[in-house]
C-alpha cells in the first residue's frame, strides 16, 4: 500500500457556473491510495486531506507542514522510496508498538526542520507519557560486528553490510517525544535508532524527549551524530554498540535514568570485529545517573573523549571487573578522556569503579562540554524542549 499525502485542492462543481470557484467533491474522486484525498458524494464541500500515516512507501512522498498528521501504524520507507518532511510538520502517534516510522535499506528520509521551525514527532494521547509510541528507526548498509547482515530488534528490518558511505537521507532539527513503546522488558523502541547507518547520512540537531528507553542509539554503522540532545530518558541517554565507527560532537544529556552515555562493542562477544571506535567531543552529562556518566561495557572499544562536562553524578566511568575485554582495553590505553570536569558531584562520588590506574582520565576545571545545567547550549534555542 502506498499512501501519498497531499493538500486538499479545488475541484469545479461541473455545472454551468464556471466563473464561481466552488469547492466540491462531486466529481466522484474517491479516497484512494494514489492521492490521499478524501472525496466523493454530491455535496459541494471542501475535500479533506488524508492525514493518516500508515503503510509502505515505495515512491517519493512529501508531507505538508500545514497539516497535523496521525501516525496510526507502521509507516515504512522501502527500498527506492523516500519521505520528505518539511520544517514545522507535526506528527502525532497512537498505537504503542504498532506506531513507528522506519527507513528500510535503500529507502531515504529527509527531515528538513529548522532552528525556528523543527519537525516534531510526538504522542497523540490526551495525556502524553513515555512509551506512548515507537519512534524513528533507520536501517542502512554500513558495517557492524553482528554479522554480514542482521535484523533490527524493532521493526524487523535487515541492516548492515559493506557500504561505509551508505546514504539513508538527512535528519535535521527533529524532536522526538514520548517514544519507547515496549514489546517486552528487554525489547523496546528508542527515540531514534540507527542500525548500520552509513556516513553518507546526516544526523544533526535531534532531541529525544521523555522516552521510555534510550534516547538515541547507534547499532554499528559509520554515521556521525552532531548536536544531539537526550532529555529524561528512562534508560541511557545516548548509546552506541556493535562496532559503531563515528564521531559524536556536541551531545547534551540530562535526566538519563541509567548511564549518561553507554558505549559498548558487542554483547555476545566483547572482542568482535570491527571494534567500536568512538570519537566524542564537547559532551555534557547532567545527573543524577545510576550507571555512570560513561558506562564502558561489553568490550567497550577504542574511545577518545574530549571536553566532557559532568554535573551531579556519583560515578564518572563505570566498568565491570568481570568484563575482561573492556578492562583489557583500558589497560592497553584504548580509553582516553581529556579535559574532563566533574561539578556538583555527590558526597559518595567515585571517578570510576575500575580498579586499575585512572590515568586514562585527565581532569580540568575549564571544560565547557555542550553547555551546563543552568545554561542550555545556544544551538538548542528555538527547537529543543527542556
Amino acid at each position: 500500500m502506498i499512501l501519498v499525502v497531499s493538500t486538499a485542492f479545488v475541484i469545479s462543481c461541473g455545472g454551468d457556473d464556471d466563473d464561481n470557484s466552488i469547492v466540491t467533491c462531486g466529481d466522484g474522486i474517491q479516497n484512494g491510495d494514489e492521492t490521499g484525498i478524501d472525496c466523493g458524494g454530491s455535496s459541494c464541500e471542501p475535500c479533506a486531506a488524508n492525514t493518516t500515516l500508515e503503510g509502505n512507501i515505495t515512491e517519493n512522498v512529501t508531507l505538508d507542514a500545514s497539516l497535523v498528521y496521525q501516525l496510526t501504524g507502521a509507516y515504512v520507507i522501502k527500498d527506492g522510496g523516500s519521505l520528505t518532511i518539511p520544517a514545522g510538520t507535526v506528527i502525532k502517534a497512537t498505537g504503542g508498538t504498532a506506531a513507528y516510522i522506519a527507513v528500510a535499506q535503500g529507502g531515504k528520509i529527509y527531515v528538513n526542520g529548522t532552528a525556528d521551525n523543527p519537525v516534531v514527532m510526538t504522542s497523540g494521547a490526551d495525556s502524553p507519557a513515555p512509551a506512548n509510541w515507537g519512534g524513528l528507526v533507520v536501517c542502512g548498509k554500513a558495517p557492524t560486528n553482528v554479522g554480514a547482515t542482521a535484523t533490527s530488534e524493532v521493526a524487523d528490518l535487515t541492516y548492515g553490510g559493506t557500504v561505509s558511505n551508505d546514504n539513508s537521507g538527512s535528519i535535521r532539527y527533529l524532536r522526538l517525544e514520548y517514544t519507547g513503546a515496549n514489546f517486552t522488558p528487554d525489547k523496546e523502541f528508542n527515540g531514534l535508532s540507527l542500525f548500520g547507518v552509513g556516513s553518507g547520512t546526516v544526523v544533526e540537531y535531534v532531541q529525544s524527549y521523555e522516552g521510555s528507553d534510550d534516547g538515541i542509539e547507534f547499532f554499528g554503522g559509520t554515521v556521525n551524530g552532531k548536536y544531539l540532545i537526550s532529555t529524561n530518558s528512562q534508560d541511557d541517554g545516548i548509546d552506541f554498540a556493535d562496532g559503531w565507527a563515528g564521531t559524536g560532537e556536541n551531545w547534551y544529556i540530562t535526566g538519563a535514568a541509567k548511564a549518561g552515555i553507554e558505549g559498548s562493542n558487542n554483547g555476545d562477544n566483547g572482542d568482535a570485529t570491527p571494534v567500536t571506535v568512538a570519537t566524542l567531543k564537547n559532551i555534557t552529562v547532567v545527573g543524577p545517573v545510576t550507571e555512570g556518566a560513561l558506562y564502558f561495557k561489553e568490550g567497550g572499544g577504542n574511545f577518545t573523549v574530549d571536553n566532557f562536562y559532568v554535573d551531579g553524578v556519583n560515578l564518572g566511568v563505570k566498568v565491570k571487573s568481570t568484563d575482561t575485554p573492556a578492562v583489557t582495553r583500558i589497560t592497553d590505553g584504548k580509553l582516553v578522556m581529556t579535559n574532563v570536569q566533574f561539578v556538583n558531584s555527590t558526597t559518595d562520588f567515585n571517578l570510576t569503579d575500575y580498579t586499575g590506574a585512572t590515568t586514562f582520565v585527565t581532569q580540568v576545571t575549564t571544560a565547557t562540554g555542550a553547555g551546563n545545567k543552568s545554561d542550555a547550549p545556544s544551538w538548542a534555542a528555538g527547537w529543543a524542549k527542556f
